[in-house]
């Protein structure tokens, strides 16, 4: 499974930047913000159709 992760403006919580990672980097990532207080929105990404 991919998510979307959106790293979201200290100021207004705006969506500044976003990226698609699989299941295995979402820990690595959510700990990375953690330690630098950066707020970020995850979701499941959307799927191409078939």
């Amino acid at each position: 499974m991919r998510f979307e992760i959106m790293r979201l403006d200290d100021i207004d919580g705006t969506a500044v930047d976003s990226t698609v990672v699989d299941a295995a980097s979402v820990n690595r990532i959510v700990q990375q913000a953690a330690s630098i207080g950066q707020r970020i929105y995850i979701r499941p990404a959307a799927t191409a159709a078939r």
